[in-house]
């Protein structure tokens, strides 16, 4: 049976830079033992398989597989796969600005795409989850081991801290972009680090940011998933925005940052991301970038 898919570039303004992402735009008959083995074959950091919802008040149900691992919630296959859907005619854009809501693994999650002369120009997700903050991390020393770093490259406030909006990182702050740049993920001091663990997957930033629009410089390894390395992720920062704002101070109001992540890559991104504080706890998460489109055809995928 042939099926049709789209890719497109995902947080970001411009072709071949951002997160790449394949969307299957109708899979009601993909074989779901196939899944896996499709976003194998892509082999980009996600892929969607788009279904109907199972509630009729929702717009889609939406399966996201890394080439390693189903995943319960992401952030930039939701932005991607809601601007990829208005791209194509599938979702109907009611003027300025479409509400949506994606079913995926850890419930609704609301999307705005906001358009600009009839086509999407930016999406928003809203997390289904506040965040969960998981067990102690690692101690520094480890985990500057495990990044091939020395533990003067780690900025110790905050200490290394797990955190989950739906998937949990690591978090890791670094003293500046350049110790971001250096960072290498040792699969052999992983292993014994952090595999099996709450928190699998690493994301490391600074607050020295290169672009004059961002705040944050970020990179992100996943190994358990079958990523080597992450060129935007928007689960990770929407975790972020809740362990940023736990340590923000201010009790009210709604806290901003933008991150610049894929440098290293040869693949720049822009993430936005922002939480609602109100007193003195964390109310709502939202995180936002642009997508482009980049092609679209069919794939062969036997029953």
């Amino acid at each position: 049976m042939r099926f049709r898919f789209v890719t497109a570039d995902v947080f970001t303004d411009r072709i071949f830079g951002g997160n790449q992402l394949a969307v299957l735009p109708d899979a009601r008959t993909v074989p779901a033992a196939q899944m896996q083995a499709i976003a194998r074959e892509f082999n980009y950091s996600e892929t969607v398989f788009v279904l109907p919802p199972e509630d009729p008040g929702h717009t889609r149900r939406l399966r996201i597989f890394t080439p390693g691992a189903e995943l319960p919630f992401a952030g930039h296959p939701t932005i991607g796969t809601a601007h990829v859907l208005a791209a194509i005619g599938e979702i109907p854009l009611a003027g300025e600005e479409t509400r949506i809501v994606f079913e995926e693994g850890v419930g609704p999650v609301p999307v705005t795409i906001r358009a600009s002369g009839g086509k999407p120009d930016f999406c928003q997700l809203s997390t289904a989850m506040l965040p969960e903050f998981g067990p102690d991390a690692p101690s520094p020393d480890a985990v500057a081991a495990m990044l091939s770093l020395e533990i003067g490259d780690l900025s110790l406030q905050p200490p290394p801290i797990a955190v989950s909006c739906g998937v949990p990182f690591l978090f890791v702050t670094l003293k500046d972009r350049e110790a971001v740049g250096r960072a290498r993920l040792r699969p052999e001091v992983w292993d014994k680090v952090l595999r099996g663990g709450w928190a699998e997957a690493v994301y490391v930033f600074a607050f020295d940011a290169e672009r004059p629009e961002a705040q944050i410089r970020a990179r992100m390894f996943a190994p358990s998933m079958g990523i080597e390395e992450d060129p935007a992720t928007g689960g990770a920062v929407a975790a972020l925005a809740g362990h940023l704002a736990t340590h923000d101070g201010r009790p009210d109001g709604t806290l901003r940052w933008a991150i610049e992540q894929g440098i290293e890559m040869g693949r720049p991104s822009l993430l936005e991301a922002e939480a609602d504080r109100a007193d003195g706890a964390t109310v709502a998460i939202r995180v936002g970038g642009r997508s482009v489109l980049v092609c679209q055809g069919t794939m062969e995928i036997p029953e």
